[in-house]
Protein backbone atom coordinates (compact mmCIF):
# COMPACT_ATOMS: atom_id res chain seq x y z
CA UNK A 1 0.00 0.00 0.00
CA UNK A 2 1.28 3.60 -1.51
CA UNK A 3 1.13 6.81 1.04
CA UNK A 4 -1.87 8.80 3.04
CA UNK A 5 -1.80 11.93 1.17
CA UNK A 6 -3.79 14.93 0.19
CA UNK A 7 -3.34 15.61 -3.42
CA UNK A 8 -6.54 17.78 -3.62
CA UNK A 9 -5.73 20.38 -1.13
CA UNK A 10 -5.85 22.70 -3.81
CA UNK A 11 -9.26 21.74 -4.74
CA UNK A 12 -11.69 24.47 -3.59
CA UNK A 13 -14.16 24.03 -0.36
CA UNK A 14 -17.48 24.18 -0.89
CA UNK A 15 -20.04 25.44 1.63
CA UNK A 16 -22.81 22.68 2.46
CA UNK A 17 -25.78 22.82 4.13
CA UNK A 18 -26.08 19.59 5.81
CA UNK A 19 -29.17 19.95 8.17
CA UNK A 20 -31.14 21.09 4.64
CA UNK A 21 -29.53 17.78 3.13
CA UNK A 22 -30.61 15.68 6.25
CA UNK A 23 -34.23 16.71 5.42
CA UNK A 24 -34.28 15.71 1.68
CA UNK A 25 -31.78 13.14 1.66
CA UNK A 26 -34.07 9.94 1.97
CA UNK A 27 -36.23 11.45 -0.73
CA UNK A 28 -33.57 12.05 -3.07
CA UNK A 29 -31.04 9.56 -2.46
CA UNK A 30 -32.79 7.21 -5.20
CA UNK A 31 -32.72 9.71 -7.91
CA UNK A 32 -29.12 10.69 -6.91
CA UNK A 33 -27.39 7.10 -7.64
CA UNK A 34 -28.97 6.80 -11.06
CA UNK A 35 -26.54 9.54 -12.08
CA UNK A 36 -28.48 11.02 -14.58
CA UNK A 37 -28.93 14.99 -15.76
CA UNK A 38 -31.00 15.06 -12.49
CA UNK A 39 -27.49 14.06 -10.24
CA UNK A 40 -26.08 16.92 -12.64
CA UNK A 41 -27.83 19.11 -13.95
CA UNK A 42 -31.00 19.91 -12.36
CA UNK A 43 -31.84 20.65 -8.17
CA UNK A 44 -29.05 20.97 -5.77
CA UNK A 45 -31.00 18.39 -3.53
CA UNK A 46 -30.15 15.59 -6.32
CA UNK A 47 -26.54 16.04 -6.81
CA UNK A 48 -24.63 18.94 -7.93
CA UNK A 49 -26.76 21.10 -8.86
CA UNK A 50 -25.47 22.30 -12.35
CA UNK A 51 -21.85 20.26 -13.45
CA UNK A 52 -20.19 23.05 -15.50
CA UNK A 53 -16.47 23.14 -16.46
CA UNK A 54 -14.23 25.79 -14.04
CA UNK A 55 -10.97 25.85 -14.42
CA UNK A 56 -10.53 27.00 -10.32
CA UNK A 57 -11.40 23.28 -9.66
CA UNK A 58 -8.71 21.20 -11.58
CA UNK A 59 -6.22 23.42 -12.71
CA UNK A 60 -4.02 23.62 -9.46
CA UNK A 61 -4.89 19.77 -8.37
CA UNK A 62 -3.17 18.23 -11.58
CA UNK A 63 0.07 20.88 -11.29
CA UNK A 64 -0.05 18.61 -7.90
CA UNK A 65 -0.29 15.09 -9.40
CA UNK A 66 2.07 15.91 -12.41
CA UNK A 67 4.69 16.93 -9.49
CA UNK A 68 3.77 14.22 -6.89
CA UNK A 69 3.93 11.34 -9.78
CA UNK A 70 6.44 12.77 -11.78
CA UNK A 71 4.27 12.91 -14.59
CA UNK A 72 5.44 13.08 -18.43
CA UNK A 73 3.95 13.49 -21.69
CA UNK A 74 4.50 10.31 -22.63
CA UNK A 75 3.09 8.81 -20.18
CA UNK A 76 -0.90 7.55 -19.63
CA UNK A 77 -3.36 8.35 -17.00
CA UNK A 78 -7.08 7.07 -16.17
CA UNK A 79 -9.21 8.64 -14.93
CA UNK A 80 -11.93 6.59 -13.30
CA UNK A 81 -15.42 8.33 -12.21
CA UNK A 82 -14.46 10.82 -14.80
CA UNK A 83 -17.74 12.16 -14.63
CA UNK A 84 -17.81 14.95 -17.83
CA UNK A 85 -14.12 14.75 -17.94
CA UNK A 86 -13.22 18.39 -16.70
CA UNK A 87 -10.02 16.63 -14.75
CA UNK A 88 -8.60 15.31 -17.96
CA UNK A 89 -9.18 19.17 -19.64
CA UNK A 90 -6.82 20.49 -17.57
CA UNK A 91 -4.56 17.80 -17.16
CA UNK A 92 -4.30 17.85 -21.44
CA UNK A 93 -3.73 21.66 -20.65
CA UNK A 94 -1.18 21.58 -18.63
CA UNK A 95 0.35 18.10 -20.65
CA UNK A 96 -1.21 18.83 -24.32
CA UNK A 97 0.54 15.64 -25.67
CA UNK A 98 0.19 13.06 -22.18
CA UNK A 99 -2.03 10.12 -23.21
CA UNK A 100 -5.81 10.34 -20.84
CA UNK A 101 -8.72 8.03 -20.74
CA UNK A 102 -11.64 8.66 -18.65
CA UNK A 103 -14.97 5.99 -17.74
CA UNK A 104 -17.40 6.77 -15.85
CA UNK A 105 -21.19 5.02 -14.87
CA UNK A 106 -23.11 8.01 -16.23
CA UNK A 107 -24.20 7.57 -20.13
CA UNK A 108 -25.65 10.88 -19.35
CA UNK A 109 -21.97 12.75 -18.18
CA UNK A 110 -19.97 11.02 -21.07
CA UNK A 111 -22.77 11.65 -23.66
CA UNK A 112 -22.38 15.83 -22.56
CA UNK A 113 -18.70 15.52 -21.56
CA UNK A 114 -16.35 18.61 -22.11
CA UNK A 115 -15.78 18.46 -26.24
CA UNK A 116 -11.57 18.44 -25.41
CA UNK A 117 -11.84 15.30 -24.30
CA UNK A 118 -15.16 13.32 -25.02
CA UNK A 119 -13.48 11.10 -27.46
CA UNK A 120 -11.26 9.85 -24.88
CA UNK A 121 -14.08 8.74 -22.89
CA UNK A 122 -16.14 5.66 -21.77
CA UNK A 123 -19.39 4.23 -20.54
CA UNK A 124 -18.54 1.82 -17.71
CA UNK A 125 -18.58 0.70 -14.03
CA UNK A 126 -15.18 0.47 -12.00
CA UNK A 127 -15.64 -2.53 -11.12
CA UNK A 128 -14.72 -4.26 -14.38
CA UNK A 129 -12.72 -1.87 -16.42
CA UNK A 130 -12.47 -2.53 -20.22
CA UNK A 131 -8.70 -2.06 -20.13
CA UNK A 132 -5.87 -4.35 -20.26
CA UNK A 133 -2.88 -5.30 -17.60
CA UNK A 134 -0.99 -2.45 -17.06
CA UNK A 135 -2.37 0.18 -19.29
CA UNK A 136 -1.88 3.15 -17.61
CA UNK A 137 1.35 5.07 -15.53
CA UNK A 138 -1.51 6.86 -13.08
CA UNK A 139 -4.77 5.72 -12.24
CA UNK A 140 -7.04 8.34 -10.69
CA UNK A 141 -10.33 7.56 -8.45
CA UNK A 142 -11.85 10.30 -6.99
CA UNK A 143 -15.07 10.18 -4.94
CA UNK A 144 -15.82 7.00 -7.19
CA UNK A 145 -15.37 3.24 -5.75
CA UNK A 146 -17.53 4.01 -2.55
CA UNK A 147 -20.50 4.62 -4.61
CA UNK A 148 -20.13 0.72 -5.01
CA UNK A 149 -21.62 -1.87 -2.42
CA UNK A 150 -18.51 -3.42 -0.33
CA UNK A 151 -18.20 -6.59 -2.56
CA UNK A 152 -17.97 -4.84 -5.87
CA UNK A 153 -15.77 -1.80 -4.10
CA UNK A 154 -13.30 -4.52 -3.83
CA UNK A 155 -13.55 -5.33 -7.07
CA UNK A 156 -12.86 -1.83 -8.23
CA UNK A 157 -9.42 -1.89 -6.56
CA UNK A 158 -8.65 -5.15 -7.59
CA UNK A 159 -8.79 -3.27 -11.40
CA UNK A 160 -7.18 -0.35 -10.73
CA UNK A 161 -4.45 -2.35 -9.72
CA UNK A 162 -4.65 -4.67 -12.31
CA UNK A 163 -4.63 -1.71 -15.17
CA UNK A 164 -1.75 0.38 -13.13
CA UNK A 165 1.63 -0.35 -14.52
CA UNK A 166 2.99 2.33 -11.82
CA UNK A 167 0.79 4.44 -9.52
CA UNK A 168 -2.64 4.76 -8.67
CA UNK A 169 -4.45 6.86 -6.50
CA UNK A 170 -7.96 6.59 -4.83
CA UNK A 171 -10.14 9.33 -2.35
CA UNK A 172 -13.64 8.05 -0.86
CA UNK A 173 -15.47 9.21 1.58
CA UNK A 174 -14.03 8.27 5.36
CA UNK A 175 -14.91 9.85 8.84
CA UNK A 176 -12.64 9.82 12.01
CA UNK A 177 -14.62 11.01 15.01
CA UNK A 178 -18.55 10.47 15.81
CA UNK A 179 -18.81 13.97 14.49
CA UNK A 180 -17.44 13.73 10.90
CA UNK A 181 -19.62 10.30 10.83
CA UNK A 182 -22.51 12.80 11.54
CA UNK A 183 -22.15 14.61 8.99
CA UNK A 184 -21.12 12.36 5.98
CA UNK A 185 -24.14 10.41 6.78
CA UNK A 186 -25.76 13.85 6.57
CA UNK A 187 -24.79 15.16 3.36
CA UNK A 188 -23.86 11.80 1.57
CA UNK A 189 -26.23 11.00 -1.79
CA UNK A 190 -24.82 8.21 -3.55
CA UNK A 191 -22.01 6.38 -1.67
CA UNK A 192 -22.89 3.12 -0.52
CA UNK A 193 -19.41 2.21 1.36
CA UNK A 194 -18.58 4.42 4.07
CA UNK A 195 -16.25 3.64 6.46
CA UNK A 196 -13.96 5.18 8.98
CA UNK A 197 -10.15 6.00 7.71
CA UNK A 198 -9.16 3.22 9.89
CA UNK A 199 -11.30 0.54 8.77
CA UNK A 200 -10.73 1.95 4.78
CA UNK A 201 -6.53 1.67 5.83
CA UNK A 202 -7.53 -2.22 6.58
CA UNK A 203 -10.18 -2.49 3.89
CA UNK A 204 -6.94 -1.60 1.47
CA UNK A 205 -4.73 -4.00 2.75
CA UNK A 206 -7.40 -6.94 2.87
CA UNK A 207 -7.74 -6.05 -0.86
CA UNK A 208 -3.69 -5.51 -1.50
CA UNK A 209 -4.13 -2.18 -2.87
CA UNK A 210 -0.79 -0.73 -3.85
CA UNK A 211 -1.61 2.74 -5.08
CA UNK A 212 -1.90 6.26 -2.40
CA UNK A 213 -4.84 7.39 -1.03
CA UNK A 214 -6.62 10.32 1.05
CA UNK A 215 -10.62 10.78 2.15
CA UNK A 216 -13.47 13.38 1.30
CA UNK A 217 -15.62 14.39 4.54
CA UNK A 218 -18.09 17.04 4.16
Amino acid sequence: MGREINLLRNYPKSKRNLDERKINKKKFQSIARKFDRRFFDESRDTGYGGFYYNKRFWSKVVKDFKKYYKLKNNMSVLDVGCGKGFTLVDLKKLMPKIKIRGIDISKYAIKNSHKKVKKYLDVGCCSKLPYKDNSFDLVLAINTIHNLNKKKCAKAIKEINRVSRKSSFIMVDAYKNEIEKKRMYNWNLTAKTIMSRKSWKNFFKKNNFKGDYFWFTP
